[in-house]
Parts: C-alpha cells; sequence; structure tokens
C-alpha cells in the first residue's frame, strides 16, 4: 500500500515532481522548507525538514525534492540523513516516460517525462533522469545522479555516483565517466572522463 507522501523542498524541481505524484494519485501530506513558500498546487506547509520527524519511517514515504545544476553534495547528504533515520524515497515516475521491464531502478529514482530507459540499464539510488533524456541499453548509472533534460546516453555507458550529466549532452557507446565529475551542457563526450572532473566541449575535453 502506497503511504503518504512529504515532498522535501518547494522549487522547480518540486514542482515537477508535484505533478508526476499527482498523476500517480498519491496522497502528498504537505513540503518541507526554511520557511512557508507559496505553493501554486496548494500543497500544505509542514515546517522546516526537522518536522518530518514527527512522523515514524513506517507512515510515510519521502520524495526529495532539490533538483541540482551542477556537481553537488546536498541531495546525497539529505538522502543518507533520512535513511539512517529509517525512510524511505518513493520513485517518482512520469506516465509518459518510457521504461525497459528489464531496466533496474533503485530506491528514490525520479524519472521525468519523455525520459527513455533501455533494455537492461540499471539507476542507482536518488538519481534524477530529467525531461527527455535517453538511457540506452546496458548503461550503469550510479547513485545520487542527475542526468539533465535532453541528454542521451548510448550503449554500455558508466556514470560514477554523484555526477552531473548537463542538458543536452551526448555521450558515445562504452563510454565512463568517473565520481563526482561534471559534464558541461551540450558537450559530446567520445574518451572516458576520469573522477572529481569538469569537462565541456565538442568534443567534450577536461578542464
Amino acid at each position: 500500500m502506497n503511504k503518504p507522501i512529504i515532498i522535501i523542498g518547494n522549487g522547480g524541481h518540486a514542482s515537477v515532481l508535484t505533478e508526476i505524484l499527482l498523476h500517480q494519485q498519491r496522497d502528498i501530506l504537505g513540503y518541507t522548507s526554511p520557511s512557508e513558500e507559496t505553493n501554486s498546487y496548494g500543497v500544505k506547509y509542514l515546517g522546516t525538514d526537522k518536522i518530518i520527524g514527527d512522523y515514524s519511517p513506517g507512515e510515510v514515504e519521502l520524495v526529495l525534492g532539490l533538483g541540482t545544476v551542477n556537481v553537488s553534495t546536498i541531495r546525497y547528504s539529505i538522502f543518507e540523513k533520512m535513511k539512517m533515520q529509517g525512510y524511505t524515497f518513493s520513485n517518482c515516475i512520469h506516465p509518459k516516460a518510457i521504461i525497459s521491464i528489464t531496466a533496474i531502478l533503485a530506491e528514490g529514482i525520479q524519472v521525468m517525462a519523455g525520459a527513455i530507459i533501455q533494455p537492461h540499464a540499471k539507476i542507482g539510488e536518488n538519481t534524477i533522469i530529467n525531461t527527455g533524456a535517453i538511457i540506452e541499453h546496458d548503461c550503469l548509472i550510479g547513485a545520487h545522479v542527475h542526468i539533465a533534460p535532453g541528454t542521451t546516453l548510448s550503449g554500455e555507458v558508466i556514470i560514477g555516483n554523484e555526477s552531473h550529466i548537463g542538458t543536452g549532452s551526448s555521450i558515445i557507446q562504452g563510454i565512463e565517466i568517473g565520481k563526482n565529475t561534471l559534464i558541461g551542457a551540450g558537450s559530446v563526450v567520445i574518451t572516458n572522463i576520469g573522477t572529481n572532473k569538469k569537462a565541456f566541449g565538442v568534443p567534450a575535453k577536461e578542464v
């Protein structure tokens, strides 16, 4: 049975997730934020993240409504903190996403409208597959990764944990991207990129 949802955050990314949850007909208890803000969906402000402690892990599920535009530890930190307290994160999958029956999705995955995940791809926990992104066959995406809108990963690409693949990027087949690495928007990646790197351009080069 689906449990009521608490959304952590109230920005633009949270609004996209709210619509997905409404499509899924999930019960949204409210959102948390440092202060009360306008919410165009009428979702109730519950308080700061501390208010989550008023609900037992067995009562609710969480949705992490904070996006990223660069390599960031904030999603990782919040996810791990709440997991240590016993909470579960719900997967948010838009009904217009296409996901192979053989793809494997971990906990807390967010898949936006128009995204495609092909056979035997594996997606790590707390990862965002954003609007219109294409994850081809046998890709291995780590935990806490953001695959930004319009990105294409050809077959057998490997993305390390906590990396950010910028909007409209393309990565050719068999490429490996290390952990905590940023691929700039619009880049075309034709060689492996290491850990803790930044790479930009056509073709992408480490900087």
